[in-house]
């Protein structure tokens, strides 16, 4: 006469034999001898099925004391898998109970060893801390912490309301940071502006005044060249003359004043 077994996807099953483990079962359909004859006498067969999939544990609850002796009620969401099953089982006696201590006293210890400053500013540090303290520890019985975040940290009622009161100052010390800051930088901008305006107003200024003497000082140039030549070529200058006197006959309004020596009787 036989027993059928199945085990199905995700799950294992340890093979008993007169209460000693046999082997492991993976997915499958077995059919199972209900009693074997060994050595003249009767075997009892038995298989013991192991959930590989990952679960999670919700530890509620934890009043713990922080290192500045602050009392914190911690809720710690944990999931984990099953490994090694033979370890699982053959270890402890139940590895969920096993985890579940194991986490509680990690997180005592963490929250132990921090202030209520260093949980509030860095709940992860928390959540890595127990994950590091307990990943090794329940290694030793076939089951893998997967995780183990921090959900609620819970203070006493008049902490709470200080911690209400320090984040709304902080808050808005933020807020009148943020509106110091983007005043000083809307300042900081038009005082850039005006200074790159007189800046550009003084480059004009400076480039029109050297354009000036520049045009001055070639007028001078002509001017000397003309001279010169009219002291070397003394019918330049006459032609000058005759040049200037028809324009002027030209022109029906202009007056010609011309001197006369004045003679004086002696």
């Amino acid at each position: 006469m036989t027993d059928e077994v199945i085990i199905r996807s995700g799950f294992r099953g340890l093979r008993y034999v007169d209460g000693r483990f046999d082997q492991v079962l993976e997915p499958g359909r077995y059919e199972l001898p209900r009693r074997r004859r060994l050595g003249g006498r009767v075997a009892t067969v038995d298989v013991v099925q192991i959930d590989l999939r990952e679960r999670e544990l919700n530890i509620k609850g934890q009043e713990i004391l922080t290192a500045d002796k602050v009392a914190v009620r911690v809720n710690i969401i944990t999931h984990f898998r099953v490994t090694d099953p033979v370890a699982a089982v053959e270890r402890v006696s139940d590895y969920s109970d096993r985890v579940y201590s194991d986490v509680q006293l990690a997180a005592r210890r963490s929250l132990a060893s921090m202030t209520l400053e260093a949980i509030l500013t860095n709940r992860n540090q928390l959540s890595e801390d127990i994950l590091r303290d307990v990943e090794g520890v329940s290694a030793g019985y076939g089951v893998q912490i997967i995780r183990a975040d921090v959900k609620d940290l819970v203070f006493p009622g008049n902490l709470q309301d200080v911690m209400n009161r320090v984040l709304t100052a902080q808050r808005l010390a933020e807020a009148q940071m943020v509106e110091a800051r983007t005043k000083a930088d809307r300042e900081l901008l038009e005082a850039t502006s005006r200074a790159d305006a007189a800046r550009l107003a003084a480059e004009a200024d400076a480039e029109a005044k050297r354009i000036r003497a520049d045009a001055e000082v070639d007028a001078l140039r002509r001017l000397a060249d003309a001279a010169e030549a009219y002291a070397q070529h003394p019918a330049l200058l006459r032609l000058r003359e005759l040049e200037t006197l028809g324009a002027l006959g030209a022109n029906a309004s202009a007056r010609l004043y011309i001197g006369f020596d004045k003679h004086v009787n002696e």
